[in-house]
């Protein structure tokens, strides 16, 4: 998430100097804060203050606040390293090139066992000072205390209303922490998610600001949001609902903040999870963050325009986040834009804004351009990066069972399994894991999917795992402990709307296949209906499978035409099935779908399409065997 880095003017120099001359800021405006100069000695001010100065002014919707990474990328133009001290001069002329408005160069100074603390608000353009404004705190622990109240006089002085200033009036101290130290942490933190996108880098330091503060709901927040896009959503569930039981005291935009991802994680209601980022999105219309919510709850539930609406819009707002980038490219692949989301992802190259996360897309987008050479080159640029090696080691194992390679698949998701148990994400591993053994019973290798459902729920039971080996299990053949599951879940996520419209009737239906009864898994599926489209997780897919199990479904029920509908949805949703081994499999879906229609040519030009893609596949799999067999009795059809 972009952290806020704001400047402001302050004042207290007589009400005519004011009223004659305090700048009044606008909804056109924008304001940067330079780094606070230092002279105590003591390290803890370094970045705490101005930390603590962006947090009481972010409050208000009144502000426009630069964000670090455009700082960041501001900095990199100017050929400086992101992390370079904001000195007043540097700070200027990063205000200059973002056409901000105000600069506040801040300092602080020891004078005995006091401290005093000075704004200086200066013209971007000239230099010119416009208002100063001097504080005193007395002691160390009340200097959070005095700067807030030194950032609530200075809004006035900017032109914001005493109503909204009425609205928007946490203590800094109460908003944040009363810990300097913790603060120090937090800020650490902040600056290495949102400039360096190293969520596994930034955990340690919010995990630090918690135990000097227990109770700082900011950084509960702070340290979910790194372990969600991991899919840790595990840690990311209990560290989101600490912090909304600690939201009390903290300012409008961190409940909003907070509030909307507590919907989101942990009790998965996406519709008030939705509400909640829409209030924050109209409250904060200048903020990217709702907008990255918004496109999360778009795509889980399948409105792919819409949430290619909200990523264009953060993106829009904050155009040098690599992360907005990543999220506008997988919108522009999931409605198949193929060519925008690779010049997405050229812009972003010329103007040197970059995100770990930017070879996974576009390993994606070369797969689904059948750009084999494209993807190697994607795969070894993700090769060393912790948290992404993982991931694009499991894209791989994708891939391979696209093709048909599942003995190749395996080992590649045993690769990609180490390597996030060597990043300490055990319940990603387990996902992995789960993942697999779906493929594996699809293919009708039943041993393989029932050990590797096993050997996830050995390392996690999270919401991502137990529903996939629950999948793999009922397709496998183990309706009991698939049922166990699915009960499971139904009681731990009961407001859950992927839980419960997406993975448990998908679940039910699996059972229902197994047991040869496939109206009830058409019944079970009709719950699925309205998020059928939607992504489960955004870099890992699995999506669509509710309506790969209905066409198998209605395939079972010798119902052809509507099973050929749904596999027909599969290839129409390229963009977001990806290289999902449904993908491949839904051409030999579609031809014993028309052979059921007893359109022999149209069944034997799929049954082709078909091998074409397991054209190298392993030549043991059950169902390559199966469709073997059926394609000798359609060329005797045809003879």
């Amino acid at each position: 998430m972009a952290s806020a880095l704001v400047v402001v003017a302050a004042g207290a120099v007589g009400a005519y100097f004011y009223f004659r001359h305090a700048p009044m800021m606008t909804e056109k405006d924008s304001i940067v804060i330079a780094d606070f100069a230092n002279t105590t000695g003591d390290p803890v001010f370094d970045g705490t203050l101005r930390q603590g100065l962006s947090a009481q002014l972010a409050q208000t919707p009144f502000l426009n606040i630069i964000s670090g990474d455009q700082i960041a990328q501001t900095l990199r133009l100017m050929e400086k390293l992101p992390d370079t001290h904001l000195t007043p001069q540097v700070a200027r002329e990063v205000c200059q090139r973002v056409n901000a408005t105000i600069d506040i160069e801040g300092s602080i100074a020891a004078l005995g066992s006091q401290y005093v603390i000075g704004l200086n608000a200066v013209d971007c353009e000239t230099g010119a000072p416009l208002v100063q404004e001097q504080v005193t705190a007395d002691g160390k622990e009340k200097v959070l205390a005095a700067l807030g109240d030194a950032a609530f006089q200075l809004r006035a002085k900017l032109g914001e209303s005493h109503a909204s200033m009425m609205a928007f009036n946490a203590p800094l101290q109460q908003a944040t922490t009363s810990s300097l130290e913790a603060l120090q942490a937090y800020d650490l933190g902040d600056k290495t998610i949102d400039q360096a996108n190293d969520y596994h880098a930034g955990i340690p330091l919010f995990e630090k600001a918690i135990a000097l503060d227990p109770d700082f709901a900011m950084a509960y927040l702070r340290l979910a949001e790194s372990y969600q896009p991991l899919s840790e959503l595990d840690e990311a569930a209990e560290n989101a609902r600490t912090a909304y039981e600690l939201s009390e005291g903290t300012s409008e935009s961190e409940k909003l903040a907070i509030s909307s991802f507590y919907d989101f994680v942990v009790t998965g209601n996406l519709d008030d999870a939705r509400t909640s980022y829409e209030l924050w999105a109209q409250t904060y219309p200048r903020s990217e963050d709702p907008q990255v919510g918004l496109w999360l709850i778009d795509a889980f539930t399948g409105d792919y325009d819409k949430a290619q609406t909200a990523a264009l819009q953060a993106l829009k707002i904050n155009a040098n986040s690599g992360n907005n980038v990543v999220d506008a490219m997988y919108s522009y692949q999931w409605l198949n834009q193929l060519d925008r989301a690779r010049e997405a992802g050229q812009d972003a190259h010329a103007r040197n804004v970059d995100s770990p996360w930017i070879p996974l897309v576009r390993y994606n987008i070369a797969f689904l351009e059948h750009d084999a050479a494209g993807m190697e080159q994607q795969a070894a640029d993700a090769m060393g990066k912790t948290g992404v090696e993982n991931q694009m080691l499991f894209l791989e194992s994708e891939t391979a069972a696209y093709d048909g390679e599942l003995a190749k698949s395996r080992d590649l998701t045993r690769a990609a399994v180490d390597s996030a148990q060597r990043a300490d994400e055990k319940e990603t591993a387990a996902e992995y894991q789960a993942h697999a053994a779906v493929r594996e019973a699809l293919a009708g290798s039943v041993d393989f999917a029932k050990q590797d459902a096993q050997a996830a729920l050995a390392l996690a039971d999270g919401r991502q795992v137990e529903p996939m080996a629950a999948l793999a299990l009922g397709l496998a053949g183990d309706p009991e402990q698939a049922e166990r599951l699915a009960a499971d879940l139904a009681k731990r996520f009961p407001e859950d709307t992927i839980v419960q419209s997406n993975y448990l009737p998908t679940i039910r239906a699996a059972i229902a296949l197994r047991n040869h009864d496939s109206g009830q898994a058409i019944n079970a599926l009709e719950a699925a209906a309205p998020y059928e489209l939607g992504e489960t997780n955004t870099s890992l897919t699995f999506a669509l499978y509710p309506v790969y199990l209905r066409g198998e479904a209605y395939l079972a029920a010798r119902q052809g035409a509507a099973a050929a509908g749904e596999f027909q949805k599969i290839f129409d949703h390229s963009g977001v099935v990806g290289n999902e081994p449904i993908g491949a499999l839904a051409h030999l879906g579609l031809g014993r779908a028309y052979a059921l229609q007893g359109d022999t040519a149209k069944a034997r030009a799929a049954y082709d399409d078909f091998f074409a893609l397991w054209k190298g596949a392993d030549p043991n799999i059950p169902i390559l065997a199966q469709a073997k067999a059926e394609y000798a009795q359609l060329q005797t059809q045809l003879q």
